[in-house]
């Protein structure tokens, strides 16, 4: 480890180059990743599939999908925010709020999946928001426990690695996210029930939750007990910082109108892809059942059918994003944007046809290429901005940024009440629109100018 001399408060330390990390650091930095994704993945394939079989309205699903970015939204910023000023001798900068999002997290996993055990009636205000309210501190747990792994990323890795770091982070994440889409199909293969009473989630669906508490626990202890983050002082010397720069109350609208260009055309991009994911994650199941399995009743077995084969679909995306992010950890850097919009076009080729199959097993292709386009998403723009990025308020910019992660799927979802209606409540034709927005994030990749705080 660096001894870093003292530095002025004043006065900018001459800046000393981020030393190569051993492959096997990077891997731990985001070894967590993993445990973390299948929280997300179990929730995003099986949202839609939980609210519609505890009596939710489809043409209201929106709302609910409405919860988790706007947790993201609030929640990222200030956990950014608040680690740039933390320092806890023997856990570090970003650690203790991974510890404390992953205790939520598997706290609430537990309870998400039996809103519909305690009584409450099929389609009753009552388990809806007992529903809502499991998935909103879901998702604000997850992301204060997601954060600290992009924020080590950006601390630790220097630009020459941070690419095959963020590789890394996709491949492990997309890992996370097969685990947590095949346990209801495997659980059901191996004879737990995939159907329960009206109003009641199967089985398959609760104890797919509970395994993935436990991979979240084991996971995140990897990366608590192996990563030690740069002190205060190392951090300084290695990012050209004073000590109390980042200590400095700076508001967050004075840091957005600082932020690097590159910041706002990735936002531009990320705009498109994550709203055409989020109708994905909302109509997926229901699209699925009414192509292939032909019915829209969530209490049919049918649909829970549909239900397994989705998360099934889901596990070929991260196949799909996991093979795709060993492909990227190889681009150069003068060819990331090729590679950036060439994954985007192919995921909204996945996505427009799904709009046209009506055969589960051709949906395999359509949600491979899919997977591609995820990995290009989970890599390029953090890799891209954090470049861009010098060490000061580097977590509190990770976490304004979340924003374009954030806002898209909350204006997909409120738009989501308008468009639905407008296209006869068609599922599928919602996952057709996906595909036409994720082509107009590839266009607009073109607009980004690659830039260096080295520089």
């Amino acid at each position: 480890m660096l001894e870093a001399k003292s530095i002025d408060n004043h006065e900018k330390a001459p800046k000393q180059s981020l030393p190569n990390l051993p492959i096997s650091t990077i891997w731990m930095i985001s070894f967590g990743f993993l445990g973390v994704q299948m929280a997300f993945s179990l929730q995003s394939s099986n949202m839609g599939r939980i609210f519609q079989t505890l009596g939710a309205d489809p043409t209201q699903l929106g709302f609910f999908f409405i919860l988790p970015p706007l947790a993201g939204l609030v929640v990222q910023p200030i956990v950014g925010y608040l680690s740039d000023r933390t320092w806890i001798p023997k856990l570090g900068r970003r650690i203790p709020y991974l510890i404390v999002g992953t205790i939520v997290a598997v706290i609430v996993m537990f309870l998400l999946p039996n809103a519909g055990s305690f009584g409450f009636g099929f389609g009753s205000v009552l388990a809806l928001t007992f529903g809502a309210v499991a998935i909103l501190f879901m998702d604000l747990s997850s992301n204060v426990a997601m954060q600290p792994f992009k924020m080590m990323v950006g601390d630790m890795v220097n630009e020459k690695q941070k690419g095959f770091a963020y590789s890394i982070q996709s491949f492990l994440s997309n890992s996370g996210a097969v685990l947590a889409s095949i346990f209801p199909f495997i659980l059901t293969i191996m004879g737990v029930a995939n159907s329960a009473p009206k109003g009641v989630v199967p089985p398959s669906v609760v104890i797919s939750f509970y395994a993935g508490a436990i991979i979240l626990i084991i996971c995140s202890l990897f990366t608590i007990f192996k990563v030690k983050e740069y002190s205060p002082a190392e951090y300084a010397a290695y990012h050209g910082i004073t000590e109390e720069s980042n200590k400095e109350k700076v508001g967050m609208l004075q840091l957005l109108r600082k932020a690097p260009k590159v910041f706002w055309t990735i936002t531009n991009v990320q705009f498109f892809c994550w709203m055409g994911f989020q109708y994905l994650w909302t109509y997926g199941t229901g699209a699925i059942s009414a192509n292939v399995w032909n019915t829209s009743d969530p209490t049919t077995a049918a649909y829970q059918s549909a239900g397994n084969w989705f998360g099934m679909l889901s596990a070929v995306q991260a196949i799909g994003a996991v093979l795709w992010s060993l492909v990227l950890t190889r681009v150069q850097s003068d060819k990331r944007k090729p590679a950036y919009a060439l994954s985007l076009v192919l995921g909204g080729i996945g996505f427009s046809s799904v709009f046209f199959i009506h055969n589960q097993w051709l949906l395999i292709v359509s949600f491979a290429l899919i997977g591609i386009a995820w990995a290009a998403m989970m890599t390029f723009p953090f890799t891209i901005l954090t470049n861009a990025l010098s060490g000061e308020k580097l977590g509190t910019y990770l976490g304004l940024f979340n924003g374009s992660i954030c806002l898209p799927q909350i204006i997909a979802s409120c738009l989501s009440f308008i468009l639905f209606p407008a296209i006869g409540s068609s599922m599928p034709a919602m996952i057709l629109i996906s595909g036409i927005l994720l082509v107009i994030g590839a266009l607009s990749v073109s607009i980004i100018k690659e830039t260096s705080a080295s520089q």
